[in-house]
């Protein structure tokens, strides 16, 4: 979540905990079945912080730095555009792996990457994205997770990118010659 500049000193990458913020809350919205209005706000209020202003870190709940408007942007995204995003992993998991069967934390990931993904406003590029919630997953997932979440968001960018299907075209006009004689011309 950090990154080191040329002096080897930690510098933190606001989107980055933003996101991290943004898959806690959307772990807590699931979990205990919050508003997430009401979870966007208290994390507003006593989560999200920078490290300047107050001595909170990651081990005490907190997420310092973190960009609130990204936060916010990211959560209401994934939960607004939910049964879309939802829709678009059934069709990628394997039918033996449904969604509801996965870890609720993978879940939280692939909710906020997808509500990134799916959101018009201010596009991010799908490979940031991905290797955003790649750097998340690794941090709160072990084993294969990391892989399963890596192709399902490949996957997923793709989904989302496709062009849309062409619409069959329509006969232009009418034929009037099938008009009844009552109607008037």
């Amino acid at each position: 979540m950090t990154q080191t500049d040329g002096d080897r000193q930690p510098k933190v990458r606001s989107r980055t905990a933003s996101r991290v913020a943004a898959v806690q809350a959307l772990f807590q919205i699931e979990q205990g079945n919050e508003n997430p209005e009401s979870v966007i706000s208290q994390f507003t209020r006593h989560r999200l912080g920078t490290s300047a202003s107050s001595q909170c870190d990651y081990a005490d709940g907190q997420v310092p730095d973190a960009d609130a408007r990204l936060f916010a942007i990211v959560v209401r995204g994934a939960v607004a555009r939910q049964e879309r995003i939802d829709a678009l992993l059934n069709e990628i998991l394997p039918a033996s792996w449904p969604l509801a069967r996965l870890d609720p934390v993978l879940r939280a990931i692939m909710h906020a990457a997808g509500g990134e993904m799916t959101g018009s406003a201010d596009p991010v590029p799908a490979r940031v994205i991905i290797n955003e919630y790649m750097d998340i997953g690794h941090g709160f997932l072990a084993g294969d997770e990391p892989r399963m979440l890596n192709g399902v968001l490949d996957a997923l960018s793709r989904r989302v990118n496709e062009p849309a299907a062409p619409v069959p075209a329509q006969d232009a006009a009418p034929d009037v010659t099938d008009v009844p004689d009552d109607v008037a011309r």
